[in-house]
């Protein structure tokens, strides 16, 4: 029977530009998985590590950045581990930064840019982040939660 567990989180970066929100993209460096993909904040979280701090030691670890603000984006991905027969349940969450704010890149990723929303989404490798990117931008896209706030700030 496959195992179903809460393994990793997904980190979306925001931060405020003239006329929209851009959003920070990772390239991949060649060792490890998904050589040269392009991809949002992804991590493991720690053995007894609730999920949010997870998400806020992965954004400092692969960029340096120290959210503003953390949103819970009321999604919980799913992604099959074949070699390990597991379900791995990935929750969702949304940074904001300040504009200012420079990437400081970790060993696993050799680029990063800042992007339109449109192009983040298709220089994306995989589809689920181009429809999570699409929810965070949904529910976040006036700088806040309204009044959802209360239910999805997560810092």
């Amino acid at each position: 029977m496959s195992d179903v567990r809460v393994l990793f989180v997904d980190v979306y970066v925001l931060r405020p530009a003239s006329a929209h929100w851009e959003i920070l993209v990772l390239r991949r460096g060649p060792h490890g998985r998904c050589p040269g993909a392009w991809e949002t904040i992804h991590g493991h979280i720690l053995e007894g590590e609730a999920p949010v701090d997870a998400a806020l030691r992965e954004l400092g670890e692969e960029t340096g950045l120290a959210p503003e603000r953390l949103y819970n984006v009321s999604r919980v991905e799913t992604f099959y581990l074949h070699a390990r027969d597991t379900v791995a349940l990935i929750p969702v969450f949304c940074a904001f930064v300040r504009a200012a704010a420079l990437v400081r890149l970790s060993a696993e990723h050799v680029a990063a840019e800042w992007l339109s929303p449109d192009a983040a989404a298709a220089r994306f490798a995989w589809p689920r982040e181009r429809r999570a990117l699409a929810d965070a931008l949904e529910l976040f896209g006036s700088g806040g939660a309204g009044s959802l706030e209360d239910v999805l700030r997560a810092r």
